[in-house]
């Protein structure tokens, strides 16, 4: 039996399927990853993404919020790895999707049940009264304020030095605890908190998938299929698969 083959047997067998996924998932459609070679760490300073920074300095730091996040996310749009798990999920293969990214391409391919653990790019979030607003309503060229209460509004994704919302990591702990099959797809493993997750889901007895271009700190300790390769053929051959029985 091939991986691929395997991998949709487990998935057709599975009773609570999640999928947890990384940057990988998004650099085919052009997302540039934040570790690696090429990287944006590697070009610029991470404790200028740091949340105290953030408050000292909104206008330092949201020039460089807006030119790397908000204006390269901007014509991003979906590849076929995420259109394919919004099929799975269609298709009831797939119950809920937990993604570390913020680029919103999970939510704009069709997804519906989906826990944004860093958060995400569409939004703006007021410190103080907790009210969220939707960033298409405000110039991104300087820091936008609160029309309430006149202070820096924050993207509504997580900085360095914050802690990751309590009800997120709840849902995302819940998930893991009660799927009975893990795909995992596009990660290094390598991002704390997030990286603590699979384990409890193999810790729980479920069967782990994983989806990648290159090993990962999972690939040899939880995962029982490995598929090399890119997501969005491993994916439509899955579909294909499924689809075939």
């Amino acid at each position: 039996m091939s991986q691929v083959k395997r991998a949709a047997y487990l998935i057709k067998q599975s009773k609570f399927t999640v999928c947890f996924t990384g940057a990988g998932i998004s650099v085919e459609s052009g997302v540039p990853s934040f570790r690696g070679e090429d990287g944006l760490w590697e070009k610029y300073d991470p404790s200028m993404f740091e949340i105290d920074y953030f408050y000292k300095h909104p206008d330092k730091s949201w020039a460089l919020i807006n030119k790397i996040f908000f204006e390269v996310l901007k014509d991003k749009k979906p590849n076929k790895a995420h259109f394919a798990l919004a099929k799975l999920e269609e298709l009831g293969y797939i119950k809920a999707l937990i993604t570390q990214n913020i680029d919103n391409l999970h939510y704009l391919a069709g997804s519906k049940n989906i826990v944004e653990y860093h958060g995400n790019s569409r939004m703006l979030v007021c410190r103080n009264c907790g009210r969220k607003f939707n960033i298409s309503d405000f110039d991104l060229s300087s820091v936008p304020y609160c029309p309430y209460c006149k202070i820096p509004l924050k993207p509504d994704f997580i900085f360095f030095g914050e802690m990751i919302q309590k009800e997120v990591q709840e849902k995302s702990e819940q998930l893991m605890n009660n799927c009975d099959l893990l795909i995992i797809i596009g990660t290094s493993g390598l991002v704390y908190p997030a990286a603590f997750l699979p384990p409890m889901a193999k810790k729980k007895g479920a069967k782990i998938i994983e989806i990648n271009k290159t090993f990962s700190e999972y690939t040899d300790k939880i995962v029982d299929v490995f598929l090399e390769g890119s997501a969005s053929e491993i994916l439509e051959e899955i579909l294909s698969e499924l689809n075939a029985h």
